[in-house]
């Protein structure tokens, strides 16, 4: 049973690495930063370290708050549950995966979570109020995503791109870019990743980012424009979105683990103890697991995602992904402020579509567009079927 639950759980995490791994490197592809091998080799080894040294090691609401507490008690239904839902989850991620659709895995193991509830107690087993919360950030999450990026890129084109001398006004912009880079950067890593208070984030913030603004601004002011100005400001933009790209995988790595090896976690401690327990201590060898399962589905499938988001929805060039992946952060951090549930996803897909839009609507892809959207509505309504499917299947077994 301990084996089954291991593969069943590198199993879901070889899903998230396939899939969110459009969320950091798809931009960075699509702007022609970087080549696909060297983004998915990078994305790999990025969200291994992420996960081993800073998943989260105790796992608490695994059940995502989905399932009422009063219906967890029983450790066989918990165990074929837990099983059921990675299984579910996996199975759509995959499948969106191979469909090369960008698809929240956080949504899926919530559909997951909910599709075994039903199955083993019925709809009034389900929290859904809560439910409710997850088919609004569907819709808050691009929105966010799409208002900030196309005022970011409206913004970096009328005070540089638009400009008689580009490289000059670029010149000018640096110390301001850098340092919100860095700054968002640093607070949104201090505040989700390290959970570290708010007042003590803003400050090492505000001090890193001083620090970062000031050395970027002497390595960039190195980089000397040539005949072509906005080649020079592609190259400045080019090196902070690879920076920022890096950031996002490294961190997804350390955030999003949990949504693979919370469940399993669950299971290794029903079947080693024999109870159910509310929150459960995650030993470093299964963030290990975890990590290296989505390191090992970056490197398979994640081509497919990140081809779509970063190619298939709008033409991108390095200014146009910057504004992607620092709207994309800003969102999230913003988000996490408020205690607002987002998908990273959802906010990824909604900056594409706004730094589209802000050159023109036609230069969107509305086809790509509608595919996506029909996926995000059957991520939870299909992971749980599949999960109440294999909920069934599972419990007359153990």
């Amino acid at each position: 049973m301990v084996f089954i639950a291991f593969v069943i759980g590198f199993i879901m995490a070889f899903s998230i690495g396939a899939n969110d791994v459009a969320n950091s490197m798809s931009t960075a592809v699509g702007a022609r930063a970087i080549a696909v091998r060297q983004a998915v080799t990078i994305a790999a080894v990025l969200e291994f370290l992420g996960a081993v040294m800073f998943g989260s090691h105790v796992a608490t609401t695994i059940t995502k708050g989905i399932v009422k507490v009063e219906f967890m008690n029983d450790p066989k239904v918990v165990l074929a549950g837990a099983l059921a839902a990675l299984l579910g989850s996996s199975v759509w991620v995959l499948l969106a995966t191979v469909w090369g659709m960008p698809v929240s895995t956080t949504h899926s193991i919530v559909g997951g979570m909910a599709g075994f509830g039903i199955a083993s107690a019925g709809f009034h087993a389900i929290k859904w109020e809560k439910m409710i919360s997850i088919v609004i950030s569907w819709v808050l999450s691009p929105i966010a995503g799409w208002l900030l990026a196309y005022a970011l890129f409206k913004i970096i084109s009328y005070t540089i791109l638009r400009r008689v001398h580009p490289a000059s006004a670029m010149k000018k912009a640096i110390p301001v870019i850098v340092f919100a880079t860095f700054f968002i950067v640093c607070l949104l890593f201090g505040l989700k990743t390290l959970k570290v208070s708010f007042d003590r984030s803003l400050t090492w913030s505000v001090i890193i980012a001083i620090i970062a603004s000031t050395f970027g601004v002497i390595l960039l002011h190195r980089l000397k424009p040539n005949s072509d100005e906005y080649e020079y400001v592609e190259s400045v933009f080019k090196r902070l979105q690879i920076m920022t790209s890096c950031y996002v995988s490294f961190s997804h790595g350390a955030n999003d683990v949990a949504n693979a090896v919370g469940p399993l976690a669950l299971v290794y401690w029903i079947i080693s103890h024999g109870n159910v327990a509310q929150e459960v201590h995650i030993p470093i060898w299964l963030l290990a697991l975890g990590g290296l399962g989505i390191s090992v589905g970056a490197l398979s499938l994640g081509q497919q995602v990140m081809k779509t988001v970063g190619e298939e929805i709008t033409q991108l060039n390095n200014s146009r992904g910057f504004c992607i992946d620092f709207s994309a952060a800003s969102t999230v951090l913003l988000a996490s402020v408020l205690g607002m549930p987002v998908s990273t996803t959802h906010v990824v897909v909604g900056s594409v579509v706004g730094v589209g839009m802000a050159r023109g609507l036609e230069l969107v892809n509305v086809g790509v567009l509608k595919n996506i959207l029909i996926s995000w509505f059957a991520t939870v309504p299909v992971s749980a079927l599949a999960s109440a499917g294999f909920y069934l299947l599972i419990v007359r077994f153990i």
